[in-house]
């Protein structure tokens, strides 16, 4: 069997999950983590690196996926002692398992020209950050339902009225503790918020 590496650009598709007794499961998947060399991490040695930024994992664990080139830096194996540079591109391949989830629906509530208004589960996060990427929101409506994010406006701005009372909304607290995010997806064949 041939391992095909998945990236930020592979979306999420229906197969890869597995329902069981009311928990969603993602099937375990090989992942390429890509980053690149930011000024505040020039001169620093690889391991150093993923030691004190990616803190998730002991300093031996980052040792042995250098050298065993689970770590690379522009395509290529390194040393343990090697010194990254600028704009250099970070490669870090692992075997994902990701936490499992509620099985509930991400169910599409509402869809307008300008808004996609879904029902949340309570167990699922909204975007891929930490262990998830696939169990989320976003990955369950792209595996689900062929959106795919075009990119996460976290200010609200826009000129007409609904734009502007949730501006005012945020603003005065009027929403009180809740949530508000938007989310601009691209489907098929138009382009849903």
């Amino acid at each position: 069997m041939e391992i095909v590496w998945q990236t930020p650009g592979n979306p999420p598709e229906r197969h890869d999950y597995i329902f069981r007794h009311g928990i969603r499961y993602v099937r375990p998947y090989y992942f390429e983590f890509i980053s690149h060399v930011k000024n505040r991490w020039a001169g620093k040695t690889i391991v150093d690196l993923f030691t004190e930024e990616f803190r998730g994992r002991p300093y031996d664990y980052y040792v042995s996926a250098v050298k065993s080139g689970r770590i690379q830096v522009d395509g290529q194996i390194v040393h343990v002692s090697y010194i990254l540079q600028p704009s250099q591109k970070i490669s870090h391949f692992l075997h994902r398992h990701e936490p499992p989830v509620m099985a509930w629906d991400v169910s599409i509530l509402q869809k307008e020209p300008d808004v996609l208004t879904v029902c949340k589960p309570a167990s699922v996060l909204v975007h891929p950050c930490g262990q998830y990427r696939k169990n989320t929101v976003v990955g369950i409506l792209q595996a689900e339902h062929g959106l795919a994010p075009l990119f996460r406006i976290q200010l609200i701005f826009g000129c007409s009225d609904h734009h502007h009372c949730i501006s005012f909304g945020l603003r005065t607290s009027y929403f009180g503790k809740k949530c508000l995010l938007r989310l601009i997806f691209l489907g098929n064949s138009t382009l849903h918020q």
